[in-house]
């Protein structure tokens, strides 16, 4: 009886790990510094000065399957196209408060 309950038990903490997304703890305050300081330059106002269409304005950001924290924090970490990689520069909790940041901004339309 012992070893259904453990199999059993072993089976639901797996799916429970396997099925849930990672909670990220992000500090958007220390978000919108990082953001300033490293993405402002090109993306000032949730705007994209490199490639226009592509901007952080939730719409767009659904559009080209950006809209998660991970896909966010993939791009600011490895770069893309013309946007360069940050891995080297910033911490990978920095990387993580800018992406909590540009999602709360893009629901807020950037204002």
């Amino acid at each position: 009886m012992k070893k259904i309950i453990s199999v059993i038990l072993l089976g639901i903490a797996i799916f429970t790990f396997a099925f849930n997304s990672p909670a990220f703890a992000a500090d958007i305050a220390s978000g919108a510094k990082v953001f300033s300081a490293n993405c402002a330059a090109c993306h000032a106002g949730g705007k994209n000065l490199v490639q226009p269409a592509k901007t952080l304005q939730k719409d767009a950001l659904a559009k080209y399957g950006m809209n998660s924290p991970e896909a966010i924090i993939a791009q600011v970490t490895n770069g893309k196209g013309a946007m360069p990689a940050f891995k080297a520069k910033l911490k990978a909790n920095q990387i993580e408060d800018v992406a909590a940041y540009v999602l709360g901004q893009a629901d807020k339309a950037w204002k």
